[in-house]
Order: structure tokens, then sequence, then C-alpha cells
């Protein structure tokens, strides 16, 4: 088809200035074949009222429940399949888009037969020549993607083909309805982050390939999702990491990043957090002068790192202890 049906999936969680502001660039799409589908992962701050009087076209789910990225992406997707669409958009609700961002899709799509999903070239909103990423190598030594491009200018020389590579940024990562078919959708128990990159690891398991589209430009506000700061992200990188390894790894690889790396990691860890607790403890006894904010952030950014791992083990997923989203 020269024009496949796209369903653009929007998720949406007390979001509800970046989301208004995502639809208005998404009316001025130029491809002629779209719907737009917002998902409301139970949002507290109006913004269902909000959508629905501003944008009363896109079709509106409400979930009345955070159900997370994954599974509110999947209820989505769901939606879309059942309504047709050849390909799904997923894109992040604090992101504006070129208006020929779809049809550079398509480009990428009918030029390369074998993919399945492809990533658009992020840019961070503030810095508009700055990319965001564009995606990550696995390396299996350390048990963490290297991030291709991250943070780097746009120089008009790099990253201007398409490039297959292991994974593509959620942000906004857009997919054929075959790998939904053969693979099945993100996996709710990631929650939020890892998912994507575990979704493309299984469409490569089924004979996908997962490119970046260069020419089709986006810019994100980065980490508006992560209400809680940085324990908040800490705590999910720490417990979906080793869910990711779980779920993508064999036994063997599995032993050797957990003897390499991953339990020096976390007695390292575990350490740190023994010793910066004394610490802490003797500076508000004796009343020291030094910044004490500062150590506390550290110290709960560390016991969110250490309550993801144990979470891991214990098989608790979903969103996570309250604590880590107080600001």
């Amino acid at each position: 088809m020269d024009t496949p049906k796209i369903a653009i999936i929007l998720l949406n969680y007390n979001g509800k200035e970046d989301t208004l502001a995502c639809l208005e660039s998404l009316e001025k799409l130029t491809y002629p074949n779209f719907e737009t589908i917002v998902v409301d992962n139970g949002s507290s701050d109006g913004s269902g009222a909000a959508i629905r009087e501003g944008f009363p076209q896109p079709l509106l789910i409400e979930t009345g429940e955070n159900l997370g990225y994954a599974e509110g992406n999947n209820v989505g997707m769901r939606k879309a399949l059942d309504r047709g669409a050849d390909l799904l958009f997923l894109l992040n609700n604090d992101t504006v888009v070129a208006n020929n961002i779809l049809e550079c899709f398509v480009e990428i799509y009918q030029a390369h037969p074998h993919a399945g999903i492809l990533g658009a070239k992020i840019f961070l909103f503030d810095k508009r020549d700055t990319l965001d990423h564009l995606g990550g190598i696995w390396n299996a030594k350390t048990g963490t993607f290297e991030m291709i491009g991250l943070r780097q200018k746009e120089d008009g020389i790099r990253w201007q083909r398409p490039e297959e590579i292991d994974y593509v940024c959620g942000a906004g990562l857009i997919v054929k309805r075959s790998v939904i078919e053969a693979i099945g959708y993100l996996e709710p128990r990631f929650f939020l982050i890892w998912e994507e990159s575990d979704f493309c690891f299984r469409a490569k398991a089924a004979g996908f390939g997962t490119l970046t589209c260069p020419k089709a430009h986006l810019w994100h506000k980065v980490s508006a999702s992560f209400t809680g700061g940085k324990p908040h992200s800490t705590y999910f990188w720490w417990r979906n990491r080793l869910l990711w390894i779980q779920r993508n790894c064999s036994r063997k690889q599995r032993l050797g990043l957990y003897m390499r790396s991953l339990i020096p990691d976390i007695l390292h860890m575990f350490k740190i957090h023994i010793i910066k607790s004394v610490q802490l403890f003797v500076i508000k006894k004796l009343k020291i002068k030094t910044n004490l904010k500062e150590k506390e952030e550290k110290l709960v950014k560390n016991r969110a790192a250490l309550c993801g791992v144990r979470d891991y083990f214990l098989g608790r997923f979903g969103k996570g202890p309250t604590w880590i989203t107080k600001k």
C-alpha cells in the first residue's frame, strides 16, 4: 500500500499541557491516512475533559488507573488493530513532531521490507539541534545499552542513513501490525522503561529488523513522565534491567553478567547505603553544617536502586512503592 493506515497512540498520565501541545502538532500532519488514539492512564489533572474539549476528533480511551507505559500503550495498540491499522506509532505525549514524519516512516518501510520497527530521530525540545538519542546497542559484557547519539549535536554527517540497531527509543517508535501479530504486545511487568528494548529484541528474534529513520524528526521534552525524578527512574532502571536480562539472555550469559558485573555492583550499592546512612545519622545528631539535602537525595536514590533489586527478586512488579514518586 502506498498509504498504509497509521494509528498514532498517545499515552497521557497527568500531562495535560504536554498532551494538548502534542495534539496540536499532530493536527499539522500532512499524511492522508491516519488516526490518533489517546489513552489516558488514570489522570487526576483534568486531562480527559481538556482533551475532549480541545480535540474532539481523536479517540479517547480512559483506563481509570495508571497501567504504566507498557500496558497503557497495549490498550491503545489493541484498539488500533481492531480498527484496522497497518502501522502503529507509539508517541510520547511530551513531544512535538515534524509535519512530514509519517511520510518519512512509510518511505523507509517501503525501502526496507524486512523492517518491523522504526525509530524517529529524536531531538531535545529545548535544544533543537541536539539529539536525545536514537536507541541503543546491547553490551553483553556490562549488561547495559550503549546509547547512539546521546546528547550529540546534529552535524549533518552522522546518523543520516537508516541503521539497524538493537532497539529504538520508545518516545517515537512505529511498528508493523505483523510484528504484534507475531510476538504480542509490550511486557506489562516492566511498567516503565526497558520495555521497548525488550519488544525490539523479541521482534529481532522473530526475524524483523529494527531501524533508525533519520528523516522522521520529533522534539522531546525528556523525562516528563518521571514525575518523581531520580529515585523513580533509578528504581525502574535497576528492577527492569534485571527483568530484561532474565527474558533476553541465555543462562550462560546471565551467569557471566551476575558474576562479572551485577553482584559486585549490588554489593557496592549496599555497602555505600550503610556507610552513607551512618554518616547522615551522625551529621544530624551532631548538627554538623553541610549540604544535608544533597546527601539525603543521594541516599534516597541509592535506596531506590536497592529497592528495585529487591523487588525484582521478590517478583514485585507494577508501579513500585509509593515513596519513590514523592518529591
